[in-house]
């Protein structure tokens, strides 16, 4: 197969589409860089198929502009861009076998000869001796990949995938996150992919840009969103965040001091997205470990006691809720690692956390009110446990 034309860079500006009174993208400013696989996440209607069916023409934005690396693509009609999508649902010509499904858009375009580009597109992913086969007698992932080779023949600048997986069970979705990723650093080609799937976008993107309500709460790569989030949906979104309703109430050094139900709690500067006022301070399940006294707490750690409500096994780790005597519920993963020992339900206990896996958020909003609805199980109880 020769080689692939490089990917493009993408660069959305002020894009924005309305749909009467609902404003569904909001004035989106964004740009991806040219060959890498990116992920836009977000929840059901946040605004990511829009975004996406813009950029591929099949809706027209309200405002804004779309460029492919200079070249301004916005009133363009869908078929002159050089994009592809690849969607949910495949989209196969049923009564086509393989083979004509993939040379279709090059018989369109007028390629006197398909035979050897739709071959080596089919050898790409992984379908060689399939070429008369009907889509009806493949699998779900056999067809996906069809609808891959059937974009990928075209050999566009950037390649739109909404939820491409979304249709297959677990272990075959898993598969395909990895077939994905060895096909777009394979041919090169700017993928963008748009999915509500949080290990997907992590498994699979060099960035991900994290949207709700039509705006991007935070781009960066996964690593950067998950350990030190910007916002306090992102925190809850992109995995799981304990999350505590707090006041800053100084500095000590390097640290933030947060007075939270009646205790007082230090976070690295550096780790904090908000250095005065209300606070929300977040800590990841898996970042807490868990004892059976105040005692065992090792030295420079905090914590909060409470009572374990709830256990549940998931092969890699035990998740356990345990409810403080605030009322609210804290969420602990206990990696299963051999050596931990289970902790039965009723039981009393001490979490507690290092302060440096500890991040602080804005707290609130211009109207006083929390960025999103915050469950109190990060709310400390009056007779809870302080850092030491």
């Amino acid at each position: 197969m020769e080689s692939a034309q490089p990917g493009a860079r993408l660069r959305l500006i002020e894009l924005t589409k309305r749909f009467g009174g609902v404003t569904a993208v909001d004035q989106l400013d964004l740009t991806v860089a040219a060959g890498t696989y990116f992920a836009l996440l977000g929840p059901s209607g946040c605004g990511k198929t829009t975004t996406l069916r813009m950029v591929a023409g099949l809706e027209e934005p309200t405002r804004g502009r779309i460029l492919l690396d200079e070249e301004e693509i916005t009133e363009l009609r869908p078929y002159r861009r050089p994009v592809n999508t690849v969607f949910q649902s495949y989209a196969l010509f049923p009564h086509l076998d393989v083979f004509e499904n993939v040379a279709f858009g090059l018989r369109r375009r007028g390629v006197p000869d398909v035979t050897e580009q739709v071959r080596a597109m089919l050898s790409l992913v992984q379908l060689d001796g399939y070429d008369r086969r009907r889509p009806a007698q493949l699998s779900g992932g056999q067809q996906q990949r069809v609808a891959l080779a059937r974009a990928l023949v075209n050999r566009p600048r950037v390649l739109l995938l909404d939820e491409p997986l979304g249709a297959l069970d677990l272990t075959l979705r898993r598969r395909m996150q990895l077939e994905l990723k060895r096909i777009q650093t394979e041919v090169g080609i700017t993928f963008v992919h748009v999915t509500h799937d949080q290990e997907e976008a992590m498994t699979l993107a060099d960035t991900v840009a994290v949207m709700n309500n039509g705006r991007i709460e935070q781009l960066g790569t996964p690593a950067e969103l998950y350990e030190f989030p910007a916002t306090a949906f992102v925190a809850t979104f992109l995995g799981r965040s304990n999350l505590l309703s707090g006041t800053v109430v100084g500095r000590d050094g390097d640290d933030v001091l947060v007075e939270a139900y009646g205790q007082r709690f230090s976070v690295p500067v550096i780790r904090a997205r908000r250095t005065a006022g209300a606070v929300l301070l977040g800590i990841r399940p898996e970042k807490l470990r868990l004892v059976g006294t105040v005692d065992e707490v090792p030295a420079g750690h905090q914590a909060v006691a409470g009572i374990v409500t709830d256990a549940a096994y998931l092969g890699t780790s035990t998740q356990y809720l345990i409810r403080t005597g605030w009322g609210g519920e804290f969420s602990v993963f206990v990696a299963a690692d051999g050596e931990a020992r289970p902790v039965p339900v009723g039981a009393t206990v001490v979490a507690h956390w290092h302060p440096r896996y500890a991040f602080l958020l804005d707290g609130g909003t211009p109207g006083g009110t929390p960025a999103v609805p915050v469950d109190p199980a990060g709310a400390v109880p009056a007779n809870g446990v302080g850092p030491r």
